[in-house]
């Protein structure tokens, strides 16, 4: 596929003017090979992806951004309309090219290809085909960047990076799955809106399977730095469970409700991938409820099995897992959570 380099090769021939339109200082040396610059990857080129790229660029958070689709004219298209943004962006090289070779040397991937469900179609055929995709996906990325870090956004998100850590050979710290970190935003949305403050100043995870059997942290939920629920109990303020699981569900259902409303989810996923991919590339060390390696972790036994968990983030991927507290209830729940997600494993037959 042929695409448009953002180089400085205008001249006849294809002559470098660069040189001839800037004068070197004098004393100046060559740049130094240890000024190195950060890529990105995006695959899939859909809804999901191009938000991702567009926050990635707006963001500035990367030197160099390439884009990977099986469609060369859809792909061409948006690399086109991005590259013709470049005077509005802080200044980032855009390549894109259905051939995995322009990913090589990433520091980070971010895969977002899925198939789309047919009707009628079971969700675990659906899987199996989104399984057959990888194995197109993940080996080339992982041959042209064996030292990157592998972000997975695809649902069902949980299994297809338990799918990718088994296909590409890394360790685990170096795959990740967006997971529950999006889910998290919006608990932490609507507690923030039930108590009228603002969305930053609300500690709240929500953990295990990206999915319906996801676990909400009610206990160790914060605002301000002060613990909900303990404060609640102390000043005798009466709530009901039933008030808390309504929250929760509408946590679930909300990209359901976005789904039904406007056909898909982009902006909230491409936000929440952006502000992982920051943490990563800049080593900031936060704290994010992402898809990790959970065995042993928790009680989580019976397998290698990928859900979320407030993990810290930085430049070698996955630095550790905090050690929240979880009530009997809460651990129980996350179990169960893990235990559903192994059944969908037994039968991948990886």
């Amino acid at each position: 596929m042929h695409r448009t380099p953002s180089g400085s090769t205008l001249g006849p021939g294809g002559l470098d003017i660069a040189q001839a339109f800037f004068k070197p200082i004098h004393g100046s040396a060559l740049p130094s090979s240890s000024n190195r610059r950060t890529k990105i990857s995006v695959i899939g080129a859909g809804n999901v992806g191009m938000a991702i790229a567009q926050t990635i660029l707006t963001q500035d958070l990367t030197d160099e951004l390439t884009l990977v689709d099986a469609k060369a004219d859809k792909l061409r298209g948006e690399m086109l309309d991005l590259q013709h943004a470049a005077a509005f962006l802080p200044r980032t090289k855009i390549n894109a090219s259905v051939d995995y070779a322009v990913t090589a040397g990433s520091d980070l991937c971010i895969v977002t290809a899925g198939a789309r469900q047919i009707q009628g179609e079971s969700r675990l055929n659906l899987l199996q085909r989104n399984v057959a995709l990888f194995r197109n996906i993940i080996p080339p990325l992982a041959n042209y960047s064996p030292d990157a870090i592998l972000l997975i956004v695809s649902n069902p998100v949980d299994v297809l990076t338990y799918v990718a850590w088994k296909l590409s050979g890394f360790p685990t710290n170096r795959v990740i799955g967006t997971g529950t970190n999006l889910d998290s935003s919006r608990f932490r949305f609507l507690i923030a809106d039930h108590l009228d403050v603002n969305a930053q100043d609300v500690q709240a995870f929500i953990v295990g399977e990206h999915g319906d059997s996801s676990v909400a942290l009610w206990s160790s939920i914060s605002v301000g730095g002060v613990p909900v629920l303990s404060f609640l109990e102390k000043q005798q303020i009466a709530y009901e469970k039933e008030t808390l699981e309504s929250i929760h569900k509408a946590v679930v259902d909300s990209a359901y409700e976005v789904i039904s409303l406007k056909g898909y989810t982009s902006w909230a996923i491409g936000y929440s991938a952006a502000g992982l991919a920051r943490s990563i590339l800049r080593d900031q060390r936060s704290i994010h409820p992402v898809s990790v390696l959970a065995k042993g972790l928790y009680g989580v036994e019976g397998g290698d099995v990928f859900l979320s968990l407030p993990a810290q983030l930085g430049r070698g991927g996955v630095l550790g897992v905090t050690n929240v507290h979880l009530t009997d209830e809460e651990t129980r729940r996350l179990r169960d959570s893990a235990r559903t997600i192994l059944e969908v494993h037994s039968q991948l037959g990886l």
